[in-house]
């Protein structure tokens, strides 16, 4: 099982009806509200977030309307982060189309992020879903709280390694477990299965991040080259931290003035790349990509062995193994 249609067999019709739902959720009498929610809604995503929905929920028991709900708010909150996401980075593409802020400026795109999260907050409790909206209410706030931290330590010449698993589990991870948390609420009254199952969202989260980190540079795409964008933004990832960590101090003060300049050319991404590949920087991130997608796969392991569980493992691989 290595593609997303089979992984999406067991839950395939929910997965459908689901769009129904979603849709709806975003009914509006505003027509410029129409239109840009119609524009995004055509340019969906894989839908990755509510599938950890669906199949958590499908592993425990049976799925209901509290599932729906929680794919829809989980869904709202995620478009309105990508959408607010792209106007702080100033972002004009995404998905390979351009972003809101590209069309409708960046007025619009703040609005709109806020018209998702009040769409979710209000399908929540018109549903009764409280527990759900705490949950998520949660990853809301962990989210801006990672994104505040990355931004306060970008300023710093080097993070250490805590302070960057700290902004993943909050900026990335927070969201996927709140994915799986809520699966889990939606079938089941167990708190103790509840909070394992979170922190499989959160395992599977860092590894993801972590994977995202090491495309910046390794061969990618149809160029077939690293694309350095996390070394154009004087990003400090993992694999150049493991990499400084690695080397003689003053080899460390060369890179990071490097790094910290303004350019952006490739020779600069080319010689910064190669420093981390020779003090292995990759190889060590990739040392611990298998260790947070094993510990994923180990909580997976204390539950029942049926299809859903089978394509939770597959949706692990995929999004881990992913090549862009």
């Amino acid at each position: 099982m290595d593609n997303l249609s089979s992984i999406r067999k067991p839950v395939e019709a929910d997965i459908i009806e689901f769009e129904k739902h979603f849709r709806n959720s975003l009914n509006s009498k505003v027509p410029l509200l129409e239109i840009i929610t119609n524009y995004v809604i055509r340019r969906k995503g894989k839908q990755i977030r509510p599938l950890f929905v669906f199949l958590t929920a499908k592993m425990l028991g049976e799925i209901n309307k509290a599932t729906f709900t929680a794919a829809t708010l989980i869904e709202l909150l995620h478009n309105a982060s990508l959408v607010h996401d792209d106007v702080v980075d100033e972002s004009y593409e995404r998905r390979n189309h351009f972003s809101i802020n590209a069309i409708w400026k960046s007025k619009i795109a703040v609005l709109l992020g806020d018209y998702f999260l009040s769409r979710g907050l209000l399908v929540a409790v018109a549903d009764k879903q409280y527990e759900l909206l705490e949950t998520v209410s949660v990853a809301v706030q962990e989210m801006s709280e990672g994104e505040l931290l990355q931004i306060q330590t970008s300023k710093s010449s080097l993070i250490n390694i805590d302070v960057y698993f700290n902004v993943i589990q909050k900026k990335t991870a927070s969201l996927i477990a709140a994915c799986t948390k809520c699966g889990a609420q939606s079938v089941s009254t167990n708190t103790e299965v509840h909070e394992k199952l979170k922190l499989f969202g959160i395992f599977t989260g860092i590894a993801f991040q972590i994977k995202d980190d090491l495309l910046d540079y390794q061969k990618t795409g149809l160029t077939g080259k690293p694309t350095g964008n996390d070394i154009k933004e004087k990003k400090y990832t993992l694999p150049l931290i493991l990499a400084l960590n690695n080397c003689e101090k003053s080899e460390r003060r060369r890179i990071i003035k490097l790094v910290n300049n303004n350019d952006s050319s490739a020779k600069k991404i080319k010689e910064v790349i190669e420093f981390v590949t020779k003090n292995k920087g990759i190889a060590e991130s990739e040392k611990y990509l298998n260790e947070y997608k094993t510990k994923a796969l180990n909580i997976l392991a204390e539950f029942p062995n049926n299809e859903a569980n089978i394509s939770l493992s597959a949706l692990v691989d995929y999004v881990i193994l992913r090549t862009n």
